[in-house]
Order: structure tokens, then sequence, then C-alpha cells
């Protein structure tokens, strides 16, 4: 059996994550094995699943705490378990070095997926990501990208335009994330929605994803309908912050905090419009999940064009206010069922993803 080591920082109910466990669920288990090194202690969402699908969690030491220590016990765990088979996933190319460690601990191929189009740093930080680049692509010899622009970020256009990088897509079950009107309904009466037009969200709460700014559009897309709730789905560290800023705003009665949940997909269904005015991102999951549910998106014009499989999707500027984002939250009445087909033409089914997955990775065929 080939058994891949991934890299993370932990496996909580991230995008990176998910992409994984995605993959993971679809892999012909006799064949292959998912394993995870993770620099944190506590137990992440998805542990009890790894570990009833087989695999291993190895808890490694942060970087901030020491890098020494975090490069010394991947080292040890690739050389004693004799991993062949490394990835590591993030926006950073220092990230990289992890690679290195596991290269000198005798793993063959070393794969980096880039997760984004923006470290969301100091300008420190961006010149280090430049600075370190091309020692990141000496140590890789597996470059992996949710889209071009992830691609160009993390690995250089000269690596782009030679098409020396794999391009993976975000691929989803979709017989999970169709439309529901059942599900949509049993979930709207248990939120007590019924009869609400409801604006949509999946993410972390963090800087990236730009709640502040969500709250101020629906702020103002209330002056034009009243009878509106907007659905959070997330956790995060300015979660606080957030709920506070909501209060301020005074339209905390009318935000549904909801935290994390293993049914988002049940939830798009609930939802009517799915807004997401993220600063970056790589391809995001949750923009290609509303698209699978039928859902019309209004996103944030500095995310990559390649996440509109649907053609549902609409690009605003950051720089336009909350109201001119507002006017164009409009209800929509058509069949929602018919994006599936879309999806299997664009190659964005996980089985689909899975084999082209292994076929990078381990070689097959």
């Amino acid at each position: 059996m080939k058994r891949l080591l991934c890299i993370v920082g932990s496996m909580d109910a991230g995008g990176a994550e998910t992409f994984l466990m995605k993959i993971y669920r679809q892999m012909d288990k006799t064949k292959y094995q998912m394993d995870f090194c993770v620099a944190k202690e506590e137990k992440g969402f998805y542990d009890d699943e790894i570990k009833s699908l087989g695999g291993k969690i190895y808890h490694i030491a942060p970087k901030s705490e020491s890098l020494i220590k975090n490069l010394k016990d991947i080292f040890n765990i690739v050389k004693e378990q004799k991993y062949k088979y490394v990835m590591r996933i993030s926006q950073h190319s220092l990230s990289a070095l992890e690679l290195l460690a596991a290269k000198i601990g005798g793993a063959k191929v070393l794969a980096f997926r880039s997760s984004n189009t923006n470290s969301g740093g100091n300008k420190l930080n961006l010149l280090l990501h430049y600075l370190f680049r091309p020692i990141a692509n000496k140590i890789v010899n597996v470059k992996i990208a949710p889209s071009t622009e992830a691609a160009n970020y993390m690995f250089g256009k000269g690596i782009v335009k030679k098409n020396k990088y794999f391009l993976i897509n975000n691929g989803l079950d979709m017989e999970k994330f169709k439309y529901s009107q059942e599900t949509r309904e049993t979930i709207r009466k248990k939120l007590g929605i019924e009869e609400k037009f409801v604006i949509g969200h999946v993410g972390r709460f963090s800087r990236q994803k730009n709640h502040k700014f969500l709250l101020e559009i629906f702020k103002e897309y209330l002056k034009r309908n009243d009878n509106s709730i907007l659905l959070l789905i997330g956790k995060g560290e300015l979660e606080n912050e957030i709920k506070e800023y909501s209060k301020i705003l005074e339209i905390n009665d009318k935000v549904i905090f909801y935290g994390v949940s293993e049914n988002v997909n049940e939830l798009y269904s609930a939802m009517d419009i799915f807004v997401f005015p993220s600063l970056f991102e790589g391809m995001p999951n949750t923009v290609i999940e509303a698209q699978a549910s039928g859902l019309d998106c209004i996103i944030s014009d500095t995310i990559t064009k390649e996440c509109n499989i649907t053609g549902n999707v609409k690009f605003k500027s950051l720089k336009e206010s909350a109201k001119q984002w507002s006017e164009n939250i409009i209800i929509q009445n058509r069949n929602r069922s018919e994006e599936e087909k879309i999806f299997y033409e664009k190659s964005y089914d996980i089985k689909s993803v899975t084999k082209e997955f292994e076929k990078i990775i381990f070689n097959e065929g």
C-alpha cells in the first residue's frame, strides 16, 4: 500500500483541509492511504474521521515555537515510517522547507499545493515569499494549484508559462451538494426562517474573509428588504469581533452565527444567494459548492475568474461601496437543480479529481 503524508497546520474545517478530505474519502483504501502531520495539539475537526478511514495523525512542533524542532519532527517521522510520498499545502513558499526535511528523511515525491493567491501578511512576509520562491521550486518536484492565479503566486509565471505544474480542481461530491427543496424546507423551519430571504456566507472568521464589509453590505440591503437574514457559517479568531460589529451596526437580530457544520452541503439549499467579499483566495471551495447548489454568487474581483463554473457568479470590486454591492443582491426565480451537468462536463466531480490526484502523486494511470 502507498501512503501519502500530508503536512498541514491542523485538520480543521478550512478550505485546504476540506480539499484533502474530499479526496481521501474517495481513494481506494486497498491501494492508498493518507496520513497527516499537524502542528496543533488540540483535536482537529476531521481527526475522528481520519482515524475511522485508517489514517494516522502525527503531532509536530509548530514553526512559531521552534523551526528547528518542527523540521526535525518531520525528518524523524518520514525516516522512521519510510514515507516516499509527502505533500505540503500552504500559501507561503517558506513552507517548502518542511518538504526539504522530508527529502532528507528519504521521501522521493515532494508535492506542494498552493492554497492561495496571497499570504495575507505584511510586506516583509511577502518579500520573504518572493525571495524564497526559487529555492522552493527547486525543492518541490510535484507542483499543484487549484487555479492559474494560485500557481502564479506560489511558483511564478515562468513555471505556469512552461506548464510545469498540475491544475487540480476543487472537486465535489455532486450528490451531496445538489439543491434539494425538501432539505431547504427542513433547514429553514429548524432555523425559524421559513419566509425570509437568506443571504449566505461560509468561511473562517479571519481578516481574509472580510466579514465586516459583508455586514455593511447586508445592512445596506436591509434598507430594501427588511425581511432578510444573513447566515454566517464558520468559526475563527475574529468571530467575537464580528459579533460585536453586528451589534454596533444594529443588525445582530438579523444575523445567524451558525458555527461550523458537518452538513454545510445542506445549508446551501436553505440560502437564496451567496455573498463572498474576500480580500484574496486561491480557488474558494465555498463558491464552487454554492454554485453546485444552484446559487447565484456575488464575490470580490480579487478572486480568480476560473471559479465561475456555471456563469452565475458576479464579480465586484472591493473599491465599490457596500451600497453598490447590495444593489446586486437580487431575488432569482429559476430552477436550481440544473447545474450538475456543467460540473461533470468541467471535471469538477470528486471522482474524476481523485483519479487525477492519484495519477499525479502516485504515478498511477
